[in-house]
């Protein structure tokens, strides 16, 4: 009888835990099957690394992609189709789409019941503008670089766009060309590249000197068109004279802001630079961007300058600089970009501030430098009826190649709270080469967001 017994429990036991296994599998099948479903390389959901699944627009609902069983549709215009290409990915997979990835559980059609029961469903709306895309790719002329904007309050991207590009309708034979159009074609270079910053990075040594200098705006420094820094010759581009901090940032100085970075310490400047999330990366709609760098070292006090200076071993990424500018035009903090706007019954985006990158009276006070940049070097003609404020650099790059022109700065207008970076490789002067470019796609830009 006892024999019985125990067998009696033991079997109650098993089938205990069987149940208990049926309901934890339940459970996970309610809130997870979806996911199941479309997991990566599923062949029921993917080609390959494309997702057959659903239809791609602009934040007006301009078709970008329609992809199902059958294939990819891209935009009806060649130039849109080639400045979206690093978003939407390829026929191929060599530029894959990790935002339809990320969002692929909110594209497929499925359910509990029927399970994966259509996949062509979804309609993912970005928050891209096809129109500032297409300007933005049309004003970089074949040159290698990148242009961004997004609005600084809510976070949406309104321009994304990375270059060189083909058209995916029409694949070149990248591998054979040697002309050297298509180099890191493959690199979404505003989300996944970093670049050395040039005179763009005096922003940081401007921040740390505000904070940390009492008497930067009683002092007046010495330009004579070259210093001497640790024993080595730091060079301006130009004669400057007697000149004030403000004016020292608005006219680019290289003397002043080495001076500032061997004054301040290569502990305040690395310091600063990862406050202001130069050495960070950010994450957002299954992209994450690259993490710049800085390595200034008190052991080499000219090292140190050039680095305040935003040359030496300096790196920053697009992106994330971008919103940096947006957190001096915010009062310290800016949101955090995305791209994905709406799956409609799905997923809807939402407004997510990042950390405070600066007190608002610093944030205030380089906000208002950075206007006055415009106002008496760039040109307020430029961006007419709004305010903006910026700051241009050019990075040099290797002997014998033309600098790296490099742009950023922001709106600050209520109606369009809009951040932004440009890099042109290889292109020259910052101001002259970025400005045309900036100006144009902010123009696009606000049409947009003056549409309903």
């Amino acid at each position: 009888m006892r024999h019985v017994s125990r067998r009696a429990a033991v079997v109650l036991l098993l089938a205990g835990l069987v149940l208990a296994g049926l309901l934890v599998f339940l459970i996970q099948y309610v809130f997870q099957a979806k996911s199941w479903a479309a997991f990566p390389g599923s062949p029921h959901v993917y080609r390959g690394n494309n997702l057959t699944a659903g239809t791609v627009t602009d934040r007006g609902g301009e078709l970008l992609l329609r992809s199902d069983e059958s294939g990819r549709s891209y935009a009806a215009d060649e130039t849109l189709r080639k400045a979206t290409l690093h978003l939407l990915g390829d026929r191929y997979g060599y530029i894959p789409s990790n935002v339809l990835s990320d969002h692929a559980a909110d594209m497929i059609g499925f359910d509990l019941v029927q399970g994966l029961y259509h996949s062509s469903s979804g309609t993912m709306q970005l928050s891209l503008s096809a129109a500032a895309n297409t300007t933005a790719y049309q004003q970089l002329a074949g040159r290698h670089g990148c242009v961004a904007v997004y609005n600084y309050r809510t976070g949406e991207i309104l321009c994304l766009v990375s270059a060189p590009s083909y058209d995916p309708d029409n694949m070149p034979d990248i591998e054979g060309d040697s002309s050297g159009q298509y180099d890191g074609v493959y690199v979404n270079r505003p989300v996944a590249g970093t670049y050395t910053p040039g005179s763009i990075f005096k922003l940081v040594t401007a921040a740390a000197a505000l904070e940390q200098l009492d008497d930067l705006d009683t002092r007046t420094f010495y330009c004579g068109g070259v210093t001497e820094i640790g024993g080595k010759p730091v060079h301006c581009l130009n004669v400057h004279g007697s000149i004030t901090f403000r004016e020292a940032l608005a006219k680019s100085c290289n003397v002043v802001f080495g001076q500032l970075a061997a004054e301040l310490g290569a502990d305040t400047i690395n310091g600063y630079a990862a406050a202001l999330g130069i050495t960070q990366s950010l994450s957002f709609d299954g992209l994450r961007t690259a993490a710049g760098s800085m390595q200034a070292d008190d052991s080499d006090p000219w090292e140190l300058a050039w680095a305040g200076i935003g040359q030496s071993t300096d790196l920053i990424n697009p992106v994330q600089y971008m919103t940096l500018m947006g957190a001096i035009a915010n009062g310290g903090q800016a949101a955090l970009p995305y791209l994905v706007a709406e799956i409609p019954g799905q997923y809807q985006a939402e407004t997510t501030m990042l950390p405070a990158a600066l007190s608002q009276q610093t944030a205030d006070r380089l906000a208002e430098l950075m206007i006055n940049n415009v106002q008496t070097v760039y040109g307020s003609w430029n961006f007419p009826s709004v305010t903006v404020g910026a700051k241009s650099g050019t990075a040099e790059q290797d002997p014998g190649r033309l600098a790296n022109a490099t742009f950023a700065g922001f709106m600050q207008d209520e109606n369009y709270p809009l951040a932004f970076v440009a890099v042109v490789e290889h292109a020259g002067s910052g101001s002259e080469v970025c400005i045309p470019i900036i100006s144009a796609v902010l123009q696009v830009c606000i049409q947009q967001l003056a549409q309903p």
